[in-house]
């Protein structure tokens, strides 16, 4: 099997997912176009040699749809040959790009790809594609369908963790990215977003709170406490979960991952194509893997996935130097640590998605990247990046430095 090398990666800022967030008068296609482009100006790449192009997109529909990943090809002047292709695996999408663009090169079929991701939330709903799971009772009721909120309620009370642990968790989130981007630590890999008279509109990103405390998370009400009980989903989540009698619902927007706009792209080849590029490798990608877990608790993926990916790879989690687990809700890294009792001083050290937002298509790409960049700062060998998914999957990668 050959090697996968990691050449680089970019990312936007992220913008708030509103009508009034920075970033809302963005297309989706322009802020795939513009990481695409970023790549390949600050590479030197000959496109022509590019065999192909996968991004990730949960909703990609209306102006976001028709395979947005060849129409971003296409807007950014790449050479008519170079096809794209959109993938959707909700949450993971952005990762499972890179991990299906690296197995066509480990498996010998290109020899260079870039993949990565876009979702604009502002524009484009979440949820706006609709899907069966939720609606159709054949599938619901059978699958114990509940929204991701009150499963991560429901992982909360299954594991022990209590508004106060869910809470402090956020505020360190916060306080980390706002660290991270004081000290400089993004700034090799975010691009600025531009207009079309080439003004940055967006260079930072904006849904951070840094100065967010204990307190002020304290007087925000849980979000899905209404819905649990009025919808009859804490219900469903006690006839799947008779065990307990009730459920504890600790989550809200200050400690759940922000909804945002934003893209990502990461370049891939064999060590042949990026020699005859003139590119040095950064990492390698060594294992990766995605798994289904449960439907209904749904949330606990990367735990399973990571086991998975351990196993392949011939590796402890005391062999992974740095972490990155997506920050969906504060109990699903918090039971990511429980699980292999990980320090959180190695686990999403520059902060995550509650403190700087979840573009869906496109945060796997990002945090990936975000792990290549924090890992060379520090001179560390390996890290792990993982996801969980909805509908019950999980998706984890395994790097090492070069």
């Amino acid at each position: 099997m050959a090697d996968c090398y990691i050449f680089d990666h970019v990312r936007t800022p992220r913008g708030r997912g509103k009508k009034d967030g920075s970033l809302h008068e963005v297309t989706a296609l322009q802020l795939a176009t513009q990481t695409l482009t970023q790549i390949r100006d600050r590479n030197e790449l000959d496109t022509a040699k590019v065999d192909d192009v996968i991004l990730g997109c949960v909703d990609p529909v209306g102006e976001a749809g028709g395979d947005i990943a060849r129409s971003a090809v296409l807007n950014a002047d790449y050479d008519e040959a170079v096809p794209g292709v959109q993938i959707n695996r909700f949450c993971a999408s952005g990762l499972d790009a890179v991990n299906m663009a690296a197995s066509k090169i480990m498996a010998s079929q290109a020899d260079m790809t870039i993949a990565g991701g876009v979702e604009s939330m502002s524009r484009i709903g979440m949820g706006a594609s609709g899907g069966a799971w939720p609606v159709d009772p054949n599938l619901a009721v059978k699958s114990y369908f509940m929204p991701q909120g009150i499963s991560a309620d429901l992982i909360a009370t299954k594991y022990g963790f209590s508004r106060d642990d869910a809470d402090s968790f956020a505020v360190e989130s916060q306080k980390r990215a706002g660290a991270a981007w004081a000290d400089g630590r993004f700034d090799k890999s975010v691009i600025p977003v531009k207009d079309i008279n080439g003004f940055t509109i967006l260079a930072k990103d904006e849904h951070m709170r840094p100065g967010t405390d204990m307190q002020s998370l304290g007087g925000l009400k849980a979000s899905f406490e209404v819905m649990g009980e009025m919808g009859g989903f804490n219900a469903v989540a006690m006839t799947r979960y008779p065990e307990f009698e009730k459920l504890t619902h600790v989550h809200h927007a200050g400690n759940s991952s922000g909804i945002v706009d934003g893209a990502a792209a990461v370049l891939l080849g064999s060590k042949g194509a990026g020699t005859r590029q003139g590119l040095k490798p950064r990492a390698r990608i060594k294992a990766f893997a995605t798994v289904g877990s449960e439907p209904n608790i749904m949330l606990t993926g990367p735990v399973d996935v990571t086991e998975k990916v351990l196993k392949r790879a011939k590796m402890d989690i005391n062999d992974i130097d740095l972490i990155e687990v997506n920050e969906a809700f504060s109990a699903i890294v918090l039971r990511f640590m429980q699980a292999f009792d990980v320090d959180h001083s190695k686990v999403n050290v520059n902060g995550g998605s509650i403190a700087m937002g979840h573009p869906l298509g496109a945060t796997g790409a990002m945090i990936l990247g975000t792990l290549v960049d924090e890992m060379e700062r520090r001179d560390l060998e390996t890290g792990l990046v993982t996801l969980c998914v909805a509908a019950g999957m999980g998706i984890a990668t395994i790097i090492e430095r070069v």
